[in-house]
C-alpha cells in the first residue's frame, strides 16, 4: 500500500510540473459523461437526415462558413462592392461548369460548389456566350435551308440578338427574383424550409445554362427529329441540376406546394428551351421581297420570291 501512495504522488506531481511549464494545456476528465446536444440528438433519431444535413448544411455549419469568409463589405455605391461578385478565378469556373454539365445525384449544387463564393461573372458570360450563340445559330440555320435557291438572297437578322438578349437576361434574373421571394415567404410559415441567397439562386440558373451553348450550335443541323432529342438531353441535365438543388430546400412544405414549386422550375425552363427552338430555328418560312429587274426595253419585271 505504502508503494501505491508513494506511486501516486509521484504521479501527481509530474502532472502538475507539467501543468506549470504549459498553463494552457488542456485536461480531460474522465468521471463527467458526454453530452449529445440536443439538436444532435433529434437529427440522429430521425433516419435518412444525415445526407439532408450535408447537402443542406445545419445552421452552425452555415454560419461558421459565413464568419469564417466575412469581410468588412464597402459599400454599394463603390466599384469594390460590386468588384466581389466576380472574385472568382478560372478553376472556380471551370469546375462549376463541369458541376453543371455532369450532375452528380444526391448532390447539392450551391452546396458543392456555390456557398463558398457565390459569383456573377460566370452566368454574366454564360448568358452573354448563349445570347449571341443563339443568334448566331439562327441566322446560320435560316441560311442553310434555303441555301441553293436561286430567288434567296441572305439578309442577317441582327434584330434576333437583341430579342435573344431581352429573353435570356429576363429568364435569368426575374425567375431567380421570383424563386427567391417564394422561398423566402415560405420561410416565414415552415421553419424547415431552406431560403437560398438571391446571388446563390442567381449562380445555380446561370450555371445550367451553359448546356445550351452547345446545344444551340447543334441545332443548325436542319433536322426536326435531331434538334428535338438535342432538347430533350439538355434539359435532363440542367433540369437535374435545378430538382437537386431546390428540391430539398422545399421537400419539407406542403407537399403539393413543394410538387408544384418543382414542376414550375422545370415548366418555366422548358418553355425557354423549347421557346428558342421555335422561333430563332422553326420560324416559318416567310415570302421574300420580290426584286425589280430592269429590263433592256425600257420595262420593269417584277419576280415573285418565296
Amino acid at each position: 500500500i505504502a508503494c501505491l501512495v508513494m506511486y501516486f504522488f509521484a504521479e501527481f506531481d509530474d502532472a502538475a510540473n507539467l501543468l506549470a511549464a504549459n498553463p494552457d494545456a488542456t485536461t480531460i476528465s474522465i468521471d463527467e459523461p458526454v453530452e449529445i446536444p440536443k439538436n444532435q440528438q433529434s437529427r440522429l433519431q430521425e433516419p435518412g437526415r444525415e445526407e439532408d444535413d450535408e447537402l443542406l448544411g445545419t445552421d452552425e455549419s452555415d454560419k461558421t462558413e459565413l464568419l469564417a469568409g466575412q469581410k468588412k463589405s464597402a459599400p454599394f455605391w463603390t466599384f469594390e462592392y460590386y468588384q466581389t461578385f466576380f472574385d472568382v478565378d478560372t478553376y472556380q469556373v471551370l469546375d462549376r461548369i463541369k458541376g453543371s454539365v455532369f450532375p452528380v445525384p444526391g448532390k447539392n449544387f450551391v452546396r458543392l460548389y456555390i456557398r463558398s463564393n457565390p459569383d456573377l461573372y460566370g452566368p454574366f458570360w454564360i448568358c452573354a456566350t448563349l445570347v449571341f450563340t443563339i443568334a448566331v445559330s439562327g441566322n446560320l440555320s435560316n441560311f442553310f435551308i434555303h441555301l441553293g435557291k436561286p430567288t434567296y438572297h441572305y439578309v442577317p437578322e441582327f434584330r434576333k440578338v437583341s430579342i435573344a438578349a431581352t429573353t435570356i437576361y429576363a429568364y435569368a434574373w426575374l425567375v431567380p427574383l421570383a424563386l427567391w421571394g417564394f422561398l423566402m415567404w415560405r420561410n416565414s410559415k415552415v421553419m424547415n424550409i431552406v431560403s437560398y441567397s438571391f446571388l446563390e439562386i442567381v449562380c445555380v440558373y446561370g450555371y445550367s445554362l451553359f448546356i445550351y451553348i452547345p446545344t444551340a450550335m447543334l441545332w443548325i443541323i436542319p433536322q426536326k427529329v435531331v434538334r428535338w432529342v438535342l432538347v430533350v438531353f439538355s434539359l435532363c441535365l440542367s433540369g437535374s441540376v435545378l430538382v437537386m438543388t431546390f428540391w430539398p430546400a422545399v421537400r419539407d412544405d406542403n407537399r403539393r406546394i413543394a410538387v408544384a414549386t418543382v414542376g414550375t422550375i422545370l415548366l418555366l425552363h422548358a418553355l425557354l428551351a423549347v421557346g428558342c427552338l421555335a422561333y430563332f430555328f422553326d420560324a416559318p418560312e416567310l415570302d421574300f421581297p420580290a426584286p425589280i429587274i430592269p429590263a433592256h426595253n425600257g420595262t420593269t419585271v417584277v419576280t415573285k420570291r418565296h
